[in-house]
């Protein structure tokens, strides 16, 4: 029996990990935390804990120590996180948001006795040239694509940490590894979000003014995985009830589009029939990401459900009708 087959055997796995536990989800107010805590409740938990800022700033490590106490599970989901734009403008407090968060959790997490601690990465933490499909085992054979590197290094030292923390002290955390994530409910800040949203809005706006072009950042050739945020937010539930192990796993759809095919396929979603021109000045980010997702599969059942059409005109029509309650609000 190997070192992590030895360590892995002493955990009692077979329990249920949800019903009865009292769990706490960091990032509870965020486009994935809201869902997540859907998804919760639906297991039946004693109890779910959603601190927000206010209430327990995670950069400080007696707040987590707080946040942390009398607690079984933890679904570390907080982050300071947004699209190329943001990550350009503010790379050391990504950096350091992040990286302080995530160590300082895992660490309270610990020392209150929290019986299991998910965290999550990003697609972001793969090195620039993965081989395609991106396989876990890849993720250390390089360095992450420069606009996003000071997330993608930032959220790779959870990882470290975890299987550290696994290693010495018998700590059950696990690490998975979500592509982009799109749907309803997203933020859709030109300066903040990432490329759905931003893209749906300018479309969007652009067919209200009739403007003859819509400007998309890049070449448009590089290509993007996207996953539901339902089906994302099943995922984590999933890993959280039935996965125990030190390897990290990716999440994800399977599916692969350029942006220029987003482009296209948003616009024609939105009803716009101006032209699209693409910024070849502005960044375009990482070539390829497509994820391997046969680990989620086998090891704790998880497949997306939500074709990429559907759930791009879920979000869409999210999106007009948020629009149109604003309009009519007193």
């Amino acid at each position: 029996m190997s070192g992590t087959e030895n360590i892995n055997a002493r955990f009692c796995y077979n329990r249920p990990m949800i019903k009865g536990k009292k769990i706490l989800v960091t990032g509870s107010g965020g486009f994935l935390g809201g869902y997540v805590v859907e998804k919760l409740k639906q297991r039946d938990p004693k109890k779910i804990l959603t601190p927000s800022f206010k209430d327990h700033d995670l950069r400080v490590y007696e707040e987590c120590l707080r946040a942390t106490e009398d607690v079984d599970i933890v679904i570390h989901l907080a982050a300071n996180v947004g699209g190329i734009g943001y990550q350009q403008k503010y790379p050391a407090d990504i950096y350091y948001d992040n990286v302080t968060m995530g160590t300082q959790m895992m660490e309270a997490a610990r020392v209150n006795g929290v019986k299991k601690f998910l965290a999550l990465g990003s697609v972001c933490a793969y090195p620039k040239f993965t081989p395609i499909p991106f396989r876990e085992e890849n993720l250390w054979d390089g360095y992450p694509e420069e606009t996003n590197a000071a997330y993608g290094v930032a959220k790779r030292m959870m990882l470290v940490q975890a299987q550290a923390y696994r290693a010495q002290y018998n700590f059950n955390a696990i690490y998975l590894l979500p592509v982009n994530f799109y749907g309803p409910r997203d933020h859709f800040e030109l300066d903040t979000s990432h490329v759905i949203p931003a893209l749906i809005r300018r479309f969007s706006e652009a067919k209200k003014l009739d403007s003859p072009e819509v400007v998309v950042w890049g070449s448009g050739k590089p290509t993007r995985e996207f996953l539901y945020i339902e089906d994302a937010a099943e995922g984590i539930v999933l890993a959280t009830e039935k996965y125990n192990k030190p390897d990290p796993i990716n999440l994800g759809s399977s599916s692969e589009i350029s942006i220029a095919n987003l482009a296209e396929l948003i616009r024609k979603l939105v009803g716009y029939k101006g032209r699209i021109v693409f910024d070849k000045s502005k960044p375009g980010g990482q070539p390829r990401r497509k994820a391997d997702t046969s680990r989620a599969k086998k090891e704790f059942g998880f497949e997306s459900s939500t074709t990429f059409e559907e759930g791009l005109r879920k979000t869409i029509a999210w999106y007009e009708e948020e629009l149109e309650r604003k309009i009519k609000k007193p």
